[in-house]
């Protein structure tokens, strides 16, 4: 590929799409029980919400800087153009601290191509943007190319999603007007979006089976020509919910691909087991 595309692992892309498209993954960090965990490398999901459910709460901290610097130093030295596509700003320092490396990295090679995006995207949102980059970079598109359509998709790309339990998000930071939907009724489901790379709560829908409707009628509200569209759908140890989900897409809006993803390790700390997800585009690239 005449370019070299990077992503974080909040983009919930499983392992292997990394080795076998030539991607390179720089793991969050995870913690739990005072012990270090990189993210997909050495921690699964499921290890984090047995912990969960355990009562012990993992906590997260963004992909190591000596990580980027190897990466974009070997770039430059490759003369390889690159592009670092990042989880949102808004949910982790990791965009902001790979742009104070590469700086660093420009001091003692200038001519370092690189260029790192913020996605203010999350989770497999982010991941099918990941996944056109790498497409357009393996048939050899122009780095200018790859990037419009990456500020194209941030752009467009909705994300809705329910957690079981809103207090993980709430203890973390993660998620803003959250007050009034933090605890209430059994049974009680949040449905939330991102909005410019916030978690902002929508509504509250009284249990399972009119969440799955609702979210398919927010889908209609906000969706465009689905045919022509890869919806994603991401879950948190809740791969029955997902199947049931991308049954109800597949029925009503017809997809031309629906890609089901876990929750990774990082994103799922702050989630929670249980979360679903879905993410689709809102306009399509013309």
């Amino acid at each position: 590929m005449s370019v070299k595309i990077m992503a974080d692992s909040a983009c919930d892309l499983p392992l292997e799409f990394y080795g076998q498209n030539d991607t390179l993954l720089f793991p969050l960090k995870v913690q739990i029980d005072g012990s270090e965990y990189d993210d997909l490398k050495t921690i699964q999901p499921d290890q984090v919400y047995d912990a969960i459910r355990a009562g012990n709460l993992p906590k997260t901290s963004q992909a190591s800087p000596a990580g980027f610097k190897e990466a974009f130093t070997e770039l430059a030295k490759n003369k390889q153009d690159g592009i670092y596509i990042a989880f949102s700003s808004e949910l982790s320092g990791t965009y902001q601290t790979a742009v104070m490396i590469a700086d660093q990295v420009k001091e003692e090679y200038p001519d370092l191509n690189l260029t790192i995006i913020d996605t203010k995207c999350a989770s497999l949102g982010y991941g099918l943007i990941v996944m056109e980059a790498v497409k357009m970079a393996k048939e050899n598109a122009s780095k200018e190319a790859i990037l419009k359509d990456i500020e194209f998709r941030r752009q467009h790309m909705e994300h809705l999603f329910s957690v079981d339990d809103l207090d993980h998000l709430a203890k973390g930071g993660r998620v803003s007007k959250a007050s009034a939907f933090v605890g209430g009724l059994l049974n009680i489901k949040p449905l939330l979006n991102v909005e410019d790379g916030k978690l902002i709560p929508i509504e509250k829908i009284r249990g399972k089976k009119k969440l799955l409707r609702r979210i398919l009628e927010v889908m209609k509200e906000r969706g465009v020509s689905f045919e022509q569209q890869t919806v994603g759908i991401s879950h948190a140890d809740d791969l029955g919910t997902a199947h049931e989900m991308k049954d109800m897409i597949s029925q009503e809006l017809n997809p031309k691909e629906i890609v089901i993803t876990s929750i990774g390790a990082a994103i799922g700390s702050h989630t929670g087991p249980g979360t679903i997800a879905i993410f689709f585009l809102n306009k399509l690239p013309s």
